[in-house]
C-alpha cells in the first residue's frame, strides 16, 4: 500500500468517529432542548405498607404468599390468641363479680334505709313520750303547789322527763348514724357500678386486641415480601409482611434548580421506561419538593454541574394502572418528560402509547 495512503487511513477513521460523535451530540442536545419540555431520570415507585402486629406475640399462620394480589380487608395473618383469650376470661369473671357486688351493695342500701326509717319512727315515739311526760310533770307541779300531791311524785315525774329526753337524744343520734350508713352504702353501690364499667371496658379492650390479632389488608395491593414466618415471636409493631398498592404508582425524578421552579403541580408528564421504550405512559406532576437537596447517588443527571436538585413526583393515571396491574413493576428506571410550557405540543415520539 502506498505509504501516503497508509498514513491517511487513520486520519479518515478519526474524522469519521468525530463526525459520528458530533452527530450524536447534536441529536442528544436536540432531544434535551425540545422547546417547552424538560426531562429527568428516575425510577418507578409505589405506595408501600408494612403490615405489623399491634401487640407482641407468636405468629400462628400466614394466609398469603409473596406476589399475591390482595383486597382491602382480606385476612393476611393471624397471631396466637391463647394469652388474650385467658385475659378475656379473667375480665369476664371480674365483670360478673362486679355485677354481684352491685347487687350486694344495693341490698345493703335497702337495709340501711330500713334501719334509718326505724330510727325515725323511734324518734317520733320518744317525742310522744316526752310530750306525755312533760304534761304529767306540769300537772304534778300544779298539784304539788295546791298540796294535793306529794313531793315524791313531783320528783318522779321530773326524773321521767329527763329520762325520756335522754332517750330521745339517743334515738336522734341513731337516726343520724343510720343516715350516714345509708350514704356509705350508696357510695359502695357507686363504686361497685364503676367496677362493672371498668370490667366491661377491659373486656371490650381485649376483644379489640383479639380482632387486631387477625392482620388484614389496609388496602388493595400486592404482597411484596413476607418478613415473618409461623411460629416466630414478634414484639409490638413487629412487621409480618410488606405490601404495595399498585394503583398508586409514580415516578420520582430530579430536576435542576434552574428548571424545577417552572414546574407546576398538575403539569403533564410522559414517562418512558428503559424496560419498555416502545410505550409512552401519561402522568401528571403530583409533588415538587419545596427545598433543594443533593442528588441521590442512584440518579443520574444530564448535567454533572448541577449539584442541587429538586425531587419531583409524576403520578400515573389510576384507571390506566388498574387495567395493567399484572404488568406494573416498581423500581424500573426510565425518563420523565415534563411540559413546563402549557402551550407546547408533544412531539411525535412522546405521544401516548400504552399497552392494550
Amino acid at each position: 500500500m502506498n505509504p501516503t495512503i497508509r498514513k491517511a487511513v487513520p486520519l479518515v477513521v478519526a474524522a469519521a468517529v468525530l463526525a459520528a460523535g458530533y452527530y450524536a451530540w447534536l441529536q442528544l442536545n436536540a432531544r434535551d432542548e425540545t422547546p417547552g419540555l424538560v426531562s429527568g431520570n428516575g425510577r418507578i415507585e409505589a405506595v408501600e405498607v408494612d403490615v405489623a402486629t399491634k401487640l407482641a406475640g407468636r405468629v400462628a399462620e400466614i394466609l398469603v404468599r409473596e406476589g399475591e394480589f390482595i383486597k382491602a380487608g382480606q385476612p393476611l395473618a393471624r397471631m396466637q390468641l391463647d394469652s388474650l383469650q385467658a385475659q378475656r376470661d379473667e375480665a369476664q369473671a371480674r365483670y360478673q363479680q362486679a355485677l354481684h357486688n352491685v347487687a350486694g351493695a344495693q341490698a345493703r342500701v335497702a337495709l340501711r334505709e330500713s334501719d334509718h326509717q326505724a330510727a325515725q319512727a323511734l324518734v317520733t315515739q320518744r317525742e310522744s313520750e316526752l310530750d306525755a311526760a312533760q304534761r304529767r310533770l306540769a300537772r304534778s307541779e300544779t298539784l304539788f303547789r295546791e298540796g294535793a300531791s306529794s313531793g315524791q311524785e313531783l320528783d318522779d315525774d321530773r326524773a321521767r322527763v329527763r329520762s325520756v329526753e335522754a332517750a330521745l337524744a339517743a334515738t336522734q343520734a341513731q337516726v343520724r348514724a343510720a343516715a350516714a350508713a345509708v350514704n356509705a352504702a350508696r357510695t359502695e353501690v357507686t363504686a361497685a357500678q364503676s367496677a362493672v364499667v371498668a370490667a366491661k371496658a377491659s373486656t371490650a379492650r381485649i376483644d379489640a386486641d383479639i380482632v387486631d390479632s387477625e392482620l388484614k389488608a389496609p388496602r388493595d395491593g400486592r404482597v411484596q415480601f413476607l418478613l415473618a414466618q409461623p411460629g416466630e415471636v414478634l414484639g409490638g409493631g413487629g412487621k409480618v409482611l410488606n405490601m404495595v398498592d399498585l394503583s398508586e404508582v409514580f415516578m420520582s425524578f430530579f430536576l435542576p434548580e434552574t428548571v424545577a421552579g417552572r414546574v407546576a403541580l398538575g403539569s403533564e408528564v410522559r414517562v418512558l421506561l428503559d424496560a419498555a421504550p416502545q410505550f409512552v405512559i401519561p402522568a401528571k406532576v403530583s409533588f415538587v419538593a419545596s427545598t433543594a437537596q443533593f442528588t441521590p447517588k442512584t440518579v443520574e443527571t444530564a448535567s454533572e454541574r448541577q449539584k442541587l436538585m429538586f425531587r419531583v413526583k409524576a403520578q400515573i393515571d389510576r384507571e390506566l394502572l388498574l387495567k395493567h396491574l399484572e404488568q406494573v413493576k416498581t423500581g424500573l428506571p426510565g425518563v420523565a418528560w415534563v411540559k413546563v410550557d402549557p402551550q407546547a405540543a408533544w412531539p411525535e415520539r412522546l405521544t401516548v402509547k400504552v399497552a392494550q
